[in-house]
């Protein structure tokens, strides 16, 4: 940690960032009365808008998520990075609202966003049917005056050739009641020099208009951007000191990519700041987990600004004044028992419905029926799990019987449709079945056929994926004990960083989720074929 982070964790209690790892970006935090929620984006992954639960800031556990099925949200033909992006998640007259944006495309300047909300009463719902808003821009969110009145921010995109994309943060009110917007839209902020204004949240505090934005895009330069007003519609002020967070120009930062923040105040008046960061495998390298969440502490006197010790992101902050309160662990082992999918695991692209996510037909086991291949945007069949340290691994047992070379079964190390490593049962031309090896970079596909392993008759087969730092392995087990393929795979192209795609000054491809490990099933021939999972295993080490 750095020596000039003044206010490092002293009490026998601190948080201890992140304090979500592995995918888990645009942290949205609330409080309501003892209990804390941090609602982050999905992007292509079912359910939509994960939430964590706390009661002291310090330990966290998964509500799982929101957005469950398509009444709510459709993913059919979602890009990669593309769906739910930066959720927003307040509490107004004994109702959870959550505000999220979802972006079809951002390519040529154009991203064709749309902005939805829904409600309930409880924060594991039943949610109300979406109310669908404006596409005129993405990170939307609400703002509860104290008057009574409810507002919309949002970026306010601009696809004009020549024109500044992020043309400042709008707001526009919403009638409650109605459950519609009124009024006319005005730009309440333009931005500070950073430029990439977006990530709104707005406060109320000590007789001011707090705006909260993220600023200077999402990777090393990202910062968090205070100003403030005596009015709503402004003129918003910067504040003077700079940045409230940032880690631009600090390479040494254990956490970089610090931004998109929001605020939270407890119970006894301390002032904490959730946002995302992003932990690079080396100086400003591949952050092969993804964006992450973590929870600064803000020091907020009475007339002054807020402020974090040395603007920066620390590995450990003093916990606020609670009793503590941990959470059971989660078991290592998912047997596959439950009604449902655990809420660990996230399906691609299409929710975890009985068609092709079967969890009845054979008790204690996962049957997965086959979907597209890697590159189908439709109907995949991935159901994954995030990647929460840099050692992992997750270890399954399978059983399947591919009729040819069409079907596939296996487990994967996937980050999104062109960038994957999977080893996967199949049937060769020969009529054996046998274990293949297949890895696609940026689209670019790589076999091993000099590692094919035959299975010979074996019903049961163990498959082992292994994250170990920058390289990811695979391990198979046909009855007699483990054994390792010959071979170490980049796991570093499963990252944003790797992903993202620049042309012309354009992008033509973004990064924003993070490395999965999954359960992965392919019916190239539309036959019917499934899969059976006896057992998933997920440990860090």
């Amino acid at each position: 940690m750095s020596t000039d982070i003044a206010n490092v964790a002293t009490a026998t209690r601190s948080i201890r960032n992140p304090v979500l790892a592995g995918f888990h970006p645009d942290p949205s935090i609330l409080r309501v009365g003892d209990d804390y929620y941090l609602a982050t984006s999905t992007f292509e992954w079912y359910p939509g808008v994960l939430v964590h639960h706390s009661r002291d800031l310090v330990n966290w556990r998964s509500l799982g998520g929101i957005i469950t099925d398509r009444r709510l949200l459709d993913l059919r033909g979602c890009g990669d990075s593309n769906g739910v992006w930066a959720p927003d998640l307040t509490y107004h007259d004994g109702q959870f609202h959550l505000v999220y944006s979802d972006v079809a495309s951002f390519a040529s300047g154009y991203w064709d966003p749309q902005n939805f909300l829904v409600t309930a009463e409880n924060i594991t719902g039943p949610w109300s049917d979406p109310v669908k808003l404006h596409g005129r821009g993405f990170d939307a969110s609400l703002f509860h005056d104290d008057d009574g009145t409810t507002w919309l921010l949002g970026m306010s995109a601009d696809w004009r050739p020549g024109r500044d994309r992020f043309g400042g943060i709008e707001i526009q009110q919403y009638d409650r009641a109605a459950r519609r917007l009124v009024g006319s839209p005005r730009i309440l902020f333009t931005g500070s020099p950073a430029g990439v204004t977006e990530g709104p949240h707005l406060y109320r505090h000590d007789g001011w208009y707090w705006l909260i934005t993220a600023e200077g895009g999402t990777s090393w330069e990202h910062q968090v951007t205070v100003a403030r007003s005596r009015e709503l519609f402004g003129p918003y002020e910067v504040a003077p000191d700079g940045p409230l967070l940032t880690s631009f120009g600090r390479p040494d930062l254990r956490l970089q990519k610090a931004g998109h923040g929001s605020l939270v105040r407890t119970q006894n008046d301390e002032w904490y700041l959730a946002h995302l960061v992003g932990r690079p495998y080396s100086p400003l390298g591949n952050c092969v987990l993804g964006r992450e969440t973590a929870i600064q502490r803000v020091e907020w006197p009475s007339g002054g600004w807020p402020r974090i010790a040395g603007g920066v992101p620390a590995d450990e902050v003093v916990a606020p004044d609670l009793p503590a309160h941990p959470w059971p662990a989660e078991a290592e082992t998912d047997h596959f028992d439950a009604p449902e999918l655990g809420r660990c695991w996230s399906t691609l692209r299409r929710p975890a419905t009985t068609d092709w996510v079967d969890l009845h037909t054979r008790p204690s086991y996962l049957r997965v029926h086959g979907g597209q291949s890697p590159v189908g945007r439709q109907a995949p069949s991935l159901v994954g799990r995030r990647v929460g340290a840099m050692e992992c691994s997750l270890e399954t047992v399978v059983e399947f019987e591919p009729a040819d070379h069409r079907q596939l079964a296996g487990i994967t190390a996937y980050y999104n449709t062109l960038n994957w490593h999977h080893l996967y049962l199949t049937r060769a031309d020969d009529g054996r079945t046998v274990l293949e090896l297949l890895s696609s970079d940026n689209g670019r596909r790589t076999a091993y056929p000099d590692l094919t392993v035959d299975v010979g008759g074996v019903t049961r087969v163990g498959l082992r994926a292994v994250f170990d730092g920058p390289a990811v392995r695979f391990d198979h087990d046909l009855g007699g004990g483990w054994q390792r393929l010959p071979i170490e795979l980049d796991a570093t192209i499963l990252s944003d960083e790797h992903a993202a795609l620049i042309i012309d000054g354009e992008p033509a491809a973004w990064g924003f989720t993070g490395a999965f490990l999954g359960l992965w099933v392919q019916d190239l021939g539309g036959d019917g074929v499934y899969a059976d999972f006896d057992m998933a295993t997920y440990r860090e080490r």
